[in-house]
C-alpha cells in the first residue's frame, strides 16, 4: 500500500469517528497502519500546566481500546513521570521523542520511562500536544516502530501530516458532545436543534438543513443561501470558506479534507464556529445527487438556556462561582473568564475549587453536566 493510500484510509477513518467515537479504536487502528507504529494514545487536557486535568485519556493498539494500560500509568505513573512538566512547555505541533523528555539519568532511574512504557511498547515512541477548543489541550502519543527501521523521515512525515486531522476530530467531537449528539448519523444530525446542519452535494449546493440552520441562513447574519449556495457575509469570509469546501470536495484524486473556522457576523453576536466534514458517498450512485460534505454552524452561548439565578440557587453558590459555572457550561475557557473579568486564572480556578468542594466533584465535565441538567 502507498503512504497516499494509507493516509487517506486513515483520514477517510477519522471522518467516521468524528461522528461517532465509539469508531475512534478503528480509525486509531488505520493511523497505526499509515505511520507504521505499535499503537497511539489521545489525551485532552486544561488547567495549570504544571498539574493538567484529564479531560479525555485513551490508549489504543492495533484497532484495540487498552484500559489496563490507562490505569496503569494514570493510577501508578502519571503524577510522577519527570516528562510531563518538560513537555507541556513544548510548542504546539512540535513532535518530540519521549526519551528526549528524559535526562540521563532519568533514563536509567523513572519509574514511568523504565516500568510503565516498556509494557506500553513506547519508550522509543513520539510525542506532540496541539492546542484545543476552549483552552484544552491535546496530547498525542505515538507508541514504538513496529519495525527495525525506526523514526524514518517518511514516518515522521506522515505525523506531522495527520496532527491537523487529530485536533479537527477533537473539535468536531466536542461540538457535537455539547449539541447533545454524542452519536450521530449524517441524516439523523439534521433532528438537532441545538446546532445548525447543512448538507451539500458533491457540487456544494444545498440540498437539505435542518431547522436552526435554516433559521441561521434566513437571518443572514453571518451565513445566507443564495441561490443553493452558502455564502459568507465578508469576501474574507468566504475565501476561507471556499477553500474549506475545496479540500472537503477535491476535484482531484485527493484525500477529501475536514476543516473548522470562525465566521464573522453583522451583530455583537460570539461568531460561529463552523465545521466542513466530507461524507463517504457511494460508488454507485448512477448520477443521483447524495450528501458529500456536512457543515456544521455552532453558536456560543446558544447551545443552552442557562438561568443563573436557578444555578445559584439551586447549587448554593456565590455571584463569583455562579458566573463561572455557567460560563464554563457554556463554553468559556478559563483564560477567556480571566480575560473578560480582568481577574487571574488562578482566581478563576479558586471559585471552582470551591465549587468542587460544594459539589463533591472534581473536574470540570463534571460541573459541565451538572450546570447543564439545569438549563432550559
Amino acid at each position: 500500500m502507498s503512504s497516499q493510500d494509507a493516509f487517506g484510509r486513515a483520514l477517510a477513518a477519522i471522518h467516521e469517528a468524528m461522528l461517532d467515537d465509539a469508531r475512534w479504536p478503528a480509525a486509531a487502528g488505520r493511523i497505526d497502519e499509515a505511520c507504521g507504529i505499535k499503537g497511539s494514545e489521545l489525551f485532552v487536557t486544561e488547567g495549570p500546566l504544571d498539574a493538567p486535568r484529564i479531560l479525555f485519556a485513551g490508549m489504543y493498539r492495533r484497532g484495540q481500546r487498552r484500559e489496563d494500560l490507562e490505569r496503569l500509568y494514570l493510577e501508578n505513573y502519571f503524577l510522577i513521570d519527570e516528562a510531563i512538566p518538560r513537555w507541556v512547555q513544548v510548542p504546539y505541533g512540535r513532535v518530540v521523542h519521549a526519551r528526549d523528555l528524559y535526562t540521563a539519568e532519568e533514563l536509567k532511574t523513572s519509574a514511568a520511562y523504565n516500568e510503565a512504557f516498556p509494557q506500553a511498547d513506547c519508550q522509543d515512541g513520539l510525542r506532540v500536544r496541539l492546542g484545543g477548543p476552549d483552552g484544552t489541550r491535546i496530547a498525542w502519543t505515538l507508541a514504538d516502530p513496529a519495525d527495525s527501521e525506526g523514526w524514518r523521515t517518511a514516518r515522521v512525515a506522515m505525523v506531522t501530516r495527520l496532527l491537523p486531522h487529530i485536533g479537527q476530530f477533537v473539535a468536531v467531537r466536542q461540538a457535537l458532545v455539547r449539541a447533545e449528539a454524542r452519536s450521530a448519523t449524517v441524516t439523523s444530525l439534521l433532528d438537532s436543534t441545538r446546532v445548525g446542519v447543512v448538507h451539500l452535494d458533491r457540487r456544494g449546493r444545498i440540498l437539505e438543513v435542518n431547522d436552526r440552520a435554516r433559521a441561521i441562513l434566513r437571518d443572514g447574519d453571518g451565513l445566507s443561501d443564495r441561490r443553493g449556495t452558502l455564502r459568507a457575509r465578508t469576501p474574507g469570509d468566504q475565501a476561507r470558506l471556499d477553500e474549506l469546501l475545496a479540500n472537503a470536495l477535491p476535484a482531484s484524486d485527493a484525500p477529501a479534507v475536514s476543516g473548522s473556522m470562525l465566521l464573522r457576523r453583522s451583530s455583537v453576536l460570539p461568531r460561529f464556529v463552523v465545521h466542513v466534514k466530507p461524507v463517504a458517498a457511494p460508488r454507485l450512485d448512477y448520477g443521483a445527487r447524495h450528501v458529500a460534505v456536512g457543515v456544521l454552524i455552532v453558536e456560543p452561548g446558544r447551545l443552552h438556556r442557562i438561568d443563573p439565578e436557578v444555578v445559584a440557587r439551586t447549587l448554593e453558590l456565590t455571584p463569583g462561582e455562579t458566573q463561572v459555572a455557567v460560563w464554563l457550561a457554556e463554553g468559556k475557557g478559563v483564560r477567556e473568564m480571566a480575560e473578560t473579568t480582568g481577574r487571574t486564572e488562578g482566581a478563576i480556578y479558586r471559585h471552582l475549587k470551591q465549587i468542587y468542594q460544594k459539589q463533591s466533584i472534581s473536574r470540570q465535565a463534571d460541573l459541565v453536566r451538572l450546570v447543564l441538567s439545569l438549563a432550559e
